[in-house]
């Protein structure tokens, strides 16, 4: 089977230096030795263990682009994008180290204090820590303004009350990172990040691994905090009021890894299928040799091909800084509705087989799903979009 990697043929972008190029084939290779082997076992636990996210710290996979004097290997998204690539080509799409190193990581570098940054950073570049961002409640998803969970001063530090859902890694995650109102009456200038190690803090609790569609492997969460007293320290950023602004300006980084994991399962979809459809026969012929087949993998090809070129141009501006939101909403709509079109129309040329879950296509199937609703839902992508119009 040509790697899905290679399955559009296009010369390697500017960004994807000799290095990222490096870090992605160990990436490949410890995802396909480490992880894959064990990955139904993983699905069917609903979490991936934490000596597998122990076992990636020690290879370096964890916090790659963070400062090598907090413990990451001193890289770029660049080298994150080659990480998510490489566990979207492999398949073991629920192992959360995405969120983990390209999310909740660069809060706290970009956010955090000095002592913050040395005392969690390292934690999370070894997986002695497991990263979370508690965003979404029962009755606030894509709408961040309508947050309930409040932090409230109390002493010399901050009492937190709230409940959150939808939570990734929120079962094994041990440092979250708390999307908060410390101000009821100010909005979106009342909410504010704070930074709770769950394991020293009284009154957290998690509740249920949630039953989902897809993403097996990934657990996701309710957390409660029910009077959880946090030192003065947990607050992200000089002061508070600061989330709302903290949020917007890391989200695109968000939207686009989204986008990531999109154009590289849909690049796996596409060779998994290439292959098939030259083995599998059908009225004494391959599949691959019916017109409808060609026709129909010509035209995922060429919209995947477009999709790799736009991806590495987004990723391209992105690592030089300037990469605005819309153009962020852009790549998380488009190649999240993509990898969706190309996944199942993969899916239709397994014919049957392609419904069975013994076959990789069918966990893809289910697996991208949820793309087209977290890190906002691509109703919300095409408001961002058109407020620039």
């Amino acid at each position: 089977m040509t790697a899905p990697a290679d399955i559009l043929g296009l010369p390697a972008p500017a960004w994807r230096s000799e290095d990222v190029a490096m870090l992605y084939d160990m990436a490949h290779r410890f995802m396909t030795e480490e992880i894959a082997p064990r990955y139904d076992e993983f699905e069917k636990q609903e979490m991936v263990d934490r000596a597998s996210w122990e076992k990636a710290g020690a290879a370096g996979l964890l916090c790659a682009s963070m400062p090598e004097e907090y413990g990451g290997a001193g890289g770029s998204f660049a080298h994150e994008s080659a990480i998510i690539e490489a566990i979207a080509h492999v398949g073991v799409d629920g192992f959360g180290i995405g969120l983990h190193n390209a999310i909740v990581a660069p809060y706290i570098l970009h956010y955090g204090s000095e002592e913050q940054k040395r005392q969690w950073l390292p934690k999370l570049a070894t997986g002695e820590l497991i990263g979370a961002i508690a965003m979404t409640e029962p009755g606030a998803g894509s709408d961040l303004q309508g947050i309930r969970t409040r932090a409230e001063k109390s002493g010399n530090g901050y009492r937190i009350n709230g409940q959150k859902t939808f939570i990734t890694n929120g079962q094994l995650a041990n440092l979250v990172i708390v999307v908060a109102r410390t101000d009821p009456d100010k909005g979106a200038k009342g909410i504010s990040l704070m930074v709770v190690e769950t394991d020293v803090v009284d009154g957290f609790e998690r509740g249920r691994n949630l039953d989902k569609i897809g993403l097996k492997a990934n657990d996701t969460s309710e957390l409660f905090f029910n009077d959880v007293d946090v030192p003065a320290s947990a607050l992200l950023g000089a002061e508070e009021g600061q989330g709302f602004v903290q949020l917007m300006q890391q989200l695109p980084q968000e939207r686009l890894m989204i986008g990531t994991t999109a154009i590289a399962m849909a690049e796996r979809a596409l060779a998994l299928t290439i292959e098939y459809v030259k083995e599998r026969k059908a009225f004494g012929q391959r599949v691959i040799d019916f017109q409808n087949t060609q026709f129909r993998l010509a035209e995922l090809k060429t919209e995947a091909t477009i999709g790799r070129v736009f991806y590495n141009d987004c990723a391209a501006r992105h690592i030089g800084g300037g990469l605005d939101p819309a153009t962020a909403s852009m790549a998380k709509y488009w190649l999240s509705e993509l990898q969706g079109k190309v996944v199942d129309e993969c899916l239709q040329l397994f014919g049957g087989y392609g419904y069975m879950n013994e076959y990789p296509i069918a966990r893809m199937f289910r697996d991208a799903r949820v793309q087209r609703i977290y890190g906002g839902t691509n109703e919300i992508m095409k408001l961002l979009i058109a407020r620039g119009l």
